[in-house]
């Protein structure tokens, strides 16, 4: 798609008002396909959510794990089209789809990546664009040429076929920003995100999906379901994701991880390394990082390397131990 001269950084500060209504092309996002008779059966066998019971109109959290229980993807799986489309991050699709297809033939299901744009809609006016989009109501919604779902209260995530993305684009009378927006809002969430680098990690539970609905601890079998079912009823899971928030390091190159330490006494020891980060023109940033559980709400953090950046602990916008 030749759009994306259309789409401009935006450089605010924590406190900078948001627009009422924004755009952005959701480049190093994708998604899992799958159509086929077999489509519902194989991939209740296969994740962590209950998507016999997910209704037309909804989309949950998922995640598709290894015998170990360690994730290969985390996902939003929702109806698109003929089937299901699994919304992730793009770098994990390749290694996440070669392990969903490892027993797909023998079902009648076909697993690809997809193809259509992916846009996402922000701001507090996201629903009542999403509303004279789409005639029907729900959380998921059909329209010509594509698919709309709710992320949240005003976030929508679009799927479109390349003529109706353009069109979409063009006619679009908001904010058209760069994609990293995105990404605060993810934060915020304390929604998971599973690139390449965090492939086989963690399990679900250290990524919050107990407490996002993306776990189902009444459905069938599915791989990695003993290690997931052991984290809960055993307590074995002593990781959790939390956000961060912070100072940072003009000089430090943003393009790469950041790793971070945390105080030990009067020493620092490594923490983890952060899943995204998202960084304000004010230099604070944002950050969503998987710790141990039992740490202290006051415990500090630096980023490694830079001993005059300190970063906390914010509370999450939901109960860890809200489980299904």
């Amino acid at each position: 798609m030749n759009q994306e001269n259309n789409f401009h950084p935006f450089e605010h500060t924590p406190e900078t008002p948001l627009p009422n209504l924004i755009l952005t092309h959701l480049t190093s996002w994708g998604y899992i396909s799958a159509i086929g008779a077999d489509q519902k059966s194989y991939l209740q066998g296969q994740i962590t959510c209950d998507i016999v019971s997910l209704a037309k109109d909804q989309s949950t959290f998922g995640a598709h794990c290894d015998a170990k229980g360690k994730v290969w993807s985390v996902f939003r799986i929702f109806q698109h089209k003929n089937g299901y489309a699994m919304f992730q991050p793009a770098s994990a699709i390749d290694a996440a789809l070669q392990a969903l297809k490892k027993y797909a033939v023998f079902s009648k299901i076909e697993l690809t990546q997809g193809h259509d744009v992916l846009l996402g809609v922000m701001g507090q006016d996201a629903e009542n664009y999403i509303d004279h989009l789409s005639d029907t109501r729900g959380d998921v919604r059909d329209f010509e040429g594509g698919t709309a779902v709710k992320i949240s209260a005003r976030r929508w995530l679009v799927l479109a076929n390349e003529s109706t993305a353009q069109s979409l684009i063009a006619q679009f009378q908001g904010e058209k920003v760069a994609e990293s927006l995105w990404t605060r809002f993810d934060i915020e969430e304390a929604l998971p995100i599973v690139t390449a680098d965090e492939q086989e990690q963690h399990i679900p539970q250290a990524l919050n999906l107990q407490a996002l609905g993306g776990i189902s601890f009444s459905k069938g079998c599915y791989t990695g379901q003993e290690i997931v079912a052991r984290a809960k009823y055993r307590g074995t899971n002593k990781r959790a994701m939390y956000v961060l928030k912070g100072n940072i390091d003009a000089t430090l190159n943003h393009e790469q991880p950041l790793e971070l330490e945390r105080s030990v006494g009067d020493n620092w020891r490594h923490a983890g390394r952060f899943l995204a980060v998202y960084p304000f023109s004010d230099h604070t940033a944002i950050g969503l990082i998987i710790l141990p559980n039992n740490l202290d709400e006051d415990t500090r953090f630096r980023i490694a390397g830079s001993p005059q950046t300190e970063w906390m602990i914010q509370p999450l916008p939901y109960a860890l131990d809200d489980e299904s």
